[in-house]
């Protein structure tokens, strides 16, 4: 069973990334006449329209979505969205009231970078801390679980009427910095949920495979796993090895490789996400020559 505990990790992490998703939202989109998707964008329509302070509508939006979705989430994913939801409105409240000017000379283009930037990062932070804003991710759960549809499908239906509703109080270069914002928030919330460690996978098929996996935990101090495999033409069976590098030891694992065996076959798989020794855990200290070796 998954832990509901609350960690104070996650709730800081939640924390800031409230905080900065609000900075960019006051200080970037509002600052430069940016529009939003989701939620936040009906409370900055509601701003234009009637002068309600999107620190207040964007609690009173989310409660009800809250309220409706809150048999959806699990007791740590629902306090961590109450938590999120509140503190994006009081830091959206708290950057308002303080003065702080971002000189950007009008080039819209450095600010729809920095919105999707400061949104995606913001947000990335909290989703990764198993929290949300409450909002439009919770609509889209809805649906996808009562009707079929898919959440990324439901998302940009709704961030298309809600900006196709903001071109009343911006004009069309405005949305397309906006669309511009909305793109580079997209790749950096995935580039955050999939993992920032770049790594990739290897598939090794030889037939020299000991010896190649001997050659890489030694000259490379990575784990290599075999697999048993059958060629589908010549019904043999063979190992296959699976070892996951990082991005900048794929060279020297190719030169192993090819001095091991240069009749090897090699595959790259791109791995999104690693977890576990030697790459989100600490690993031992490799012995260098400046490093005193342990006594027997």
């Amino acid at each position: 069973m998954v832990n509901e505990k609350i960690a104070v990790k996650d709730i800081l992490i939640i924390t800031i990334g409230c905080a900065l998703y609000a900075f960019g939202l006051v200080y970037i989109n509002i600052a430069n006449e940016l529009a939003e998707g989701g939620m936040t964008g009906i409370s900055l329509l509601l701003r234009y329209w009637f002068h309600i302070d999107p620190a207040l509508s964007t609690l009173l939006l989310n409660i009800p979505t809250i309220l409706i979705g809150w048999k959806m989430l699990g007791n740590r994913s629902l306090i961590y969205t109450i938590y999120g939801t509140a503190m994006l409105s009081f830091f959206l409240y708290i950057w308002q009231r303080t003065s702080i000017v971002i000189n950007l000379e009008n080039d819209l283009f450095i600010a729809g970078i920095l919105a999707g930037l400061c949104g995606g990062i913001g947000s990335g932070m909290i989703y990764r801390s198993g929290g949300t804003t409450g909002g439009s991710d919770i609509i889209a759960r809805i649906f996808e679980k009562k009707k079929g549809i898919s959440m990324g499908k439901t998302l940009l239906i709704f961030d298309i009427f809600i900006l196709t509703l903001s071109l009343s109080y911006i004009d069309l270069p405005h949305m397309m910095y906006t669309l511009l914002a909305s793109y580079v928030f997209s790749k950096i919330v995935d580039f955050m949920q999939d993992g920032s460690y770049a790594a990739r996978g290897l598939l090794i098929i030889s037939d020299k495979n000991e010896a190649i996996a001997e050659n890489i935990m030694t000259e490379m101090e990575r784990g290599v796993t075999f697999f048993k495999a059958e060629g589908a033409y010549s019904k043999e069976e063979k190992k296959v090895l699976y070892c996951v590098l990082g991005s900048h030891e794929i060279v020297v694992a190719k030169k192993i490789i090819h001095e091991t065996d240069p009749k090897a076959f090699l595959s790259l798989l791109t791995v999104h996400e690693v977890l576990g020794e030697g790459f989100s855990f600490d690993t031992k200290p490799k012995q260098s020559f400046f490093t005193k070796k342990a006594k027997p």
